[in-house]
């Protein structure tokens, strides 16, 4: 073999090894979607939660993040290891409280942010990064273990009766790995508390209101919504379907962003290339009478790519109220993630989309944030979060 034929043979095994290790980078042009942004409200900039199930925290704080920038002009940091934390401390004195029958996990919900601020104030990130134990980037996997050991350890009453210690204890464990709570901190040229600190703010947490879509309550009444990471137990006003996205529509024109719980694990959900739709070919019973008739014949991992090698716009799923209500119910749809949406869009074919900031890093196509279709957000959207006053008055007015 010449050296030639020898470096070149070496030359394609680099470049083959490369791509193997980086599947995850995309091509602008190779997803076949070009979307342009019809409107993009202010927002700050995007943030990583890394290895933690706490997207409900790095969401909502986001979206306070922007209610302050589109209010006040400035752009802040609020800590999202300060409202953890809280949450934390609050989901184990309710676990202990049912016997151990409630959740108690990483996740949390939309509302989670506004209780922390209303009963224990907020602190910037350079108050509190809650990175106490040897890692740069936050990774809770340890953490979320050795609390709910502890936690499960606790209600067993091993004493017969709850010691006077136990929180004591289960907070040591919250200060070895995110640090103590200061008492007090310093921004520019003044000192606060985390109470004093949520009041400068100045948000009145009163405007703030969440909305749902479900049959299995009344419309038009507030109800609890039954996903586990609700462990606030939280109450969403009901809307008709179509007044969901009319909400979303209204807020995002008059310049306010809105926080959003989702679904993320459909097939159709493709982070890396910036985009989540739901095609209307989903299964082999929708392939059926195509040109991919011989899906008998393929393998496995054949049919699968059959329903994911999505090459641009596809005709989507009709959302109808009634099939939202079935994937919800027979848990096709399940509380995923939670994120921010920020912007209109549409694509090359002028299909409407949201643009969704993510807590994902921005090491991604569209620097950590992507495009939801209007079929994706209606079939698989949990709940919303919004100021009331992006809340068009005509569906403000239906509420009892």
């Amino acid at each position: 073999m010449n050296i030639s034929k020898l470096l070149l043979m070496s030359l394609a095994a680099v470049a083959l090894s490369a791509s193997a290790a980086d599947d995850d980078v995309v091509i602008p042009d190779s997803t076949g979607f070009k979307f342009t942004d019809v409107k993009v409200v202010k927002c700050t900039s995007v943030k990583d939660q890394n290895k933690t199930g706490t997207c409900w925290c790095f969401s909502g704080n986001s979206f306070f993040e922007n209610e302050i920038l589109r209010a006040t002009g400035k752009e802040i940091d609020l800590s999202e290891m300060y409202v953890v934390r809280k949450c934390y401390e609050e989901k184990a004195r309710k676990f202990l409280r049912m016997y151990g029958s409630t959740v108690f996990a990483e996740g949390g919900s939309l509302l989670d942010v506004e209780y922390v601020m209303r009963h224990f104030g907020a602190m910037p990130e350079e108050a509190y990064a809650g990175l106490n134990y040897g890692e740069t980037k936050h990774n809770h996997k340890e953490l979320s273990k050795v609390l709910r050991a502890y936690v499960d350890a606790i209600v067993s009453v091993p004493n017969k009766k709850l010691s006077t210690a136990w929180m004591e204890g289960y907070k040591g464990i919250l200060d070895a790995y995110l640090g103590k709570l200061p008492e007090t901190f310093t921004v520019g040229k003044k000192t606060y508390n985390a109470q004093t600190y949520a009041e400068s703010l100045k948000l009145n947490l009163d405007d703030y209101i969440s909305f749902s879509s479900f049959t299995h309550h009344p419309f038009y009444q507030p109800f609890a919504l039954e996903v586990a990471d609700n462990w606030l137990w939280g109450t969403y006003e009901n809307v008709q379907l179509n007044e969901l996205q009319e909400i979303v529509d209204n807020a995002i024109d008059k310049g306010y962003s809105v926080a959003w719980a989702a679904d993320v694990s459909e097939k159709g959900f493709k982070w890396r290339k910036g985009y989540a739709i739901l095609p209307k070919a989903r299964n082999e019973k929708d392939l059926e009478g195509t040109e991919l008739s011989r899906w008998v014949q393929v393998s496995d991992s054949e049919r699968e790519r059959m329903l994911t090698d999505i090459k641009g716009p596809i005709e989507e799923i009709e959302v109808t109220q009634l099939l939202r209500q079935e994937m919800f119910d027979n848990q096709e749809t399940t509380d995923d993630h939670g994120m921010v949406i920020v912007g209109k869009a549409v694509d090359q074919e002028g299909n409407k989309y949201y643009k969704v900031k993510n807590s994902w890093d921005t090491n991604q196509l569209y620097g950590g944030y992507f495009y939801v279709s209007m079929p994706y957000f209606l079939a698989k959207t949990i709940g919303i979060y919004l100021n009331r006053a992006a809340v068009p008055s005509s569906i403000l007015s239906k509420l009892h």
